[in-house]
């Protein structure tokens, strides 16, 4: 197998076939000088129809692989677009600069933000470098300490998550990880200013929501968001990983069951065949999505803005007994 193929999805494989007829097809156009456009438009038909048909059908599982795909725009790429400029800020002041959280200021549409996110790698070197993107303590601390600077000088906080989980190294439980995480999911929910959360690829366990607790989480419409990936529930809950991909149906962990369960607020769409195909557009979404928000947060007090979001996620997961609503009724009747 070419090492490119690693980079691309089984159901991914016909589309790209057609991409790469489409290339040929449009090299041979300028080396000949041959008018071949009504060949290139029949091609890219059958691929954006193909494209469609795919996408519109994908399982859990496929979520799950199009948030994990080697090719995804991580935080990083999502910065350098969305930003006019920005500044990196490093180190928690305490132990060390975790290089699985980045984080700093930046500046959109004239407007002072800062920003902290989970970057992963893209080749072996990176991801040893960046811990697969997976944050250690003195990550979350890192995260939190950028946060009150923004909170000192009234400036909005945009989240980026993009993490599998965080670290579990002996390392990082030595040094807290779990009271890091807590300590985060306390002093974020009392924050005084508007904060903004985007899961980009993969929202993983309390490594996700370490940098989560915001006015308005928002997820791209091939990332997922879920308390544990499916093949460590399995083996969990069934003994057995090789049961992933009903694990990831019953854990609803794609955009659109968070919004039906009310984890979310909005589900940004992605570019025909995934943010992979069209980064630059993809990028401009978010950003359309993180502007919009940010004009409506902007109505709110500093009181407010902490009350709204201690609130949201106070009313996650309440639910109303159905029988015994029912039975109430006609005892009171």
């Amino acid at each position: 197998m070419a090492s490119s193929d690693w980079n691309i999805l089984d159901f991914e494989k016909p589309i790209m076939e057609l991409d790469a007829q489409i290339a040929e097809i449009k090299r041979l156009t300028i080396e000949r000088g041959e008018d071949r456009s009504a060949d290139i438009e029949i091609l890219e038909k059958d691929r954006d129809r193909l494209l469609n048909e795919i996408f519109t059908n994908l399982t859990a599982w496929d979520r799950v692989l199009l948030a994990r795909h080697p090719r995804r725009p991580y935080t990083l790429d999502y910065v350098r677009v969305m930003f006019d400029d920005f500044t990196d800020l490093h180190g928690d002041r305490l132990f060390a600069d975790d290089h699985a959280m980045v984080g700093g200021i930046a500046t959109l549409e004239g407007r002072q933000v800062m920003w902290v996110g989970q970057q992963k790698g893209r080749n072996l070197k990176e991801r040893q470098y960046r811990n697969f993107g997976s944050a250690k303590p003195e990550g979350y601390r890192k995260a939190m300490r950028l946060m009150h600077l923004a909170e000192k000088f009234g400036k909005p906080i945009i989240c980026l998550v993009d993490t599998p989980a965080a670290d579990c190294s002996v390392g990082a439980e030595e040094r807290g990880i779990s009271e890091a995480i807590a300590r985060n999911l306390m002093e974020m929910s009392t924050l005084k200013t508007p904060v903004i959360c985007v899961v980009l690829g993969e929202g993983g366990s309390g490594g996700a929501l370490g940098i989560a607790v915001a006015n308005k989480v928002i997820m791209l419409e091939h990332s997922i968001y879920s308390v544990i990936p499916p093949e460590s529930c399995a083996a969990i809950l069934w003994r057995d990983p090789t049961k992933h991909k009903e694990m990831a149906e019953a854990l609803k962990i794609s955009a659109k069951d968070a919004l039906r369960l009310g984890i979310i607020d909005e589900i940004i769409p992605e570019p025909a065949g995934g943010a992979h195909r069209n980064v630059d557009l993809a990028a401009r979404y978010v950003k359309d999505a993180i502007l919009k928000y940010l004009d409506e947060l902007d109505k709110l007090t500093p009181d407010e803005l902490a009350a709204q979001r201690y609130d949201k996620f106070r009313n996650m997961g309440v639910f109303v007994d159905s029988a015994k609503k029912a039975k109430k009724k006609k005892t009171e009747e």
